[in-house]
């Protein structure tokens, strides 16, 4: 059994990298107040031989360009994804310059060289990520080679050429390495965020069907004047005008008409009426399941729906027939969306199991399809998790939208194979089906 796509997906949405004015200029003044503190304390406080002149032109066409980004844009704008690699990239070219002329590699705040990097991996994209690392990877290899000797005392000092390939390792290293693993935590965060949103959305949709009977209510008492009106007239018409006329079969269409209108609006009214929905808000159990089945049935497949557990349970036992649940649109979302998962890869059936004992209640659905692929079974329920990923726009968001409300009701979704093939899904309500429960968003 593969994952079926959420309903309307059609595709995973590529949304723009984009940084705020206000972020960037900040870290950047942070960054060049500390660069000017360090230099002034090494040559006024230590007393050591700095190049300052040439050192602070570096500072300065650094602060020009952050000033010069400050006053041309306004706080609350935000930077292109091109625009913010290139800062980014100059910062890294900037603080190359003011190493090469202070040590190098031997300078230990070297170390700075992976804050750009790592900047870029927090919020722009892996492909201008890569580039900024490149850049930053050939400075540090440069830096090792080339550079004016590091401020000191009088005498003398330089590190062995050993210990410098060294600092060199450990800077490459730690420059890819710290990259990757915050590009991958912050991607990971943002495919949640979105896939987050697309619950949301999800449900937002299964909330403004429910709400759309409040709006049929309302209409059928806007519109019950003006009919009652038309009536009236067609109801004089027909008393005024000869019996034997064209118009009058007219207006005894109207008349009828306009009666069939009322009759139409009455009856949405009586649907739509929340006192005359109170017997419907709560349901069996097993009235439920097949409610969110019904939408999902397709030829050549055969969704069974049985009763388990239950030969044993005499007449007077309580738990004998089916527990009355709330009908709420996450529970019919989420059980509509798993079984439709099972339908659209089952061969010839899809079996759906229905059990209860005291508070706890289970849903069992599965079908003789090809089961879950062994390389994502661990991860189901977790977004942009499929073994079809990147075909027919498939974002492998059902699972996880269907966990999630699920989860909203207090369920606890488990997924594996049978034995013989297929897949298994085990819906549990441990404490019976609230209308929130913990996982309640």
């Amino acid at each position: 059994m593969t994952i079926a796509p959420a309903p309307n997906d059609t595709g995973r949405a590529i949304l723009p990298r984009t940084v705020g004015v206000r972020t960037l200029t900040a870290i950047r003044w942070v960054a060049l107040a500390g660069q000017m503190a360090t230099l002034l304390v090494v040559a006024f406080a230590l007393d050591y031989p700095v190049p300052l002149g040439l050192a602070l032109a570096i500072v300065g066409v650094s602060a020009a360009l952050n000033l010069i980004l400050q006053l041309n844009r306004s706080g609350g704008d935000r930077l292109s994804e091109r625009q913010a690699s290139f800062y980014l990239g100059f910062d890294i070219l900037q603080l190359s310059a003011l190493l090469f002329v202070t040590g190098g590699l031997e300078n230990p705040f070297a170390l700075l060289l992976l804050a750009p990097v790592t900047v870029s991996a927090t919020i722009l994209s892996r492909r201008s990520t890569i580039h900024l690392c490149v850049l930053a990877l050939g400075c540090t290899t440069g830096l090792a080679a080339y550079h004016l000797p590091l401020p000191w005392g009088p005498e003398q000092f330089r590190l062995p050429w050993l210990y410098v390939v060294g600092l060199w390792i450990a800077l490459v290293v730690a420059l890819i390495f710290i990259a990757a693993y915050a590009w991958w935590v912050a991607d990971e965060s943002r495919r949640i965020s979105a896939a987050l949103a697309a619950t949301q959305s999800a449900l937002a949709r299964e909330q403004r069907l429910a709400a759309l009977g409040g709006l049929a209510a309302a209409a059928a008492h806007e519109l019950g004047s003006p009919l009652s009106t038309i009536a009236v007239v067609a109801r004089e018409l027909v008393r005024e005008l000869p019996a034997d006329g064209d118009l009058a079969d007219d207006a005894r269409l109207l008349l009828s008409e306009t009666q069939r209108c009322r009759d139409i609006l009455a009856s949405l009214a009586r649907r739509s009426d929340p006192e005359a929905d109170l017997p419907f808000r709560s349901v069996p159990l097993t009235a439920l399941v097949e409610e969110a089945a019904a939408p999902h049935h397709r030829d050549g497949v055969d969704v069974i729906i049985e009763i388990q557990d239950t030969d044993d349970r005499s007449p007077d036992d309580p738990n004998a027939t089916p527990p009355d649940v709330p009908r709420t649109p996450e529970v019919l979302h989420g059980l509509g969306a798993l079984i439709q998962n099972a339908v659209q890869f089952a061969r010839k059936t899809v079996e759906i199991g229905v059990a209860w004992t005291g508070p706890q209640l289970t849903v069992t659905i599965e079908d003789d399809g090809p089961g879950f692929s062994s390389t994502v079974l661990g991860r189901l329920g977790e977004p942009y998790v499929s073994s079809r990923a990147g075909t027919n726009g498939h974002m492998g968001l059902g699972v996880f939208i269907a966990t999630t409300l699920l989860g909203r009701s207090g369920a606890v979704v488990r997924f594996a194979n049978r034995p013989d093939g297929g897949g298994h899904v085990d819906i549990i309500w441990p404490k019976g089906l609230d209308r929130t429960g913990p996982g309640d968003m």
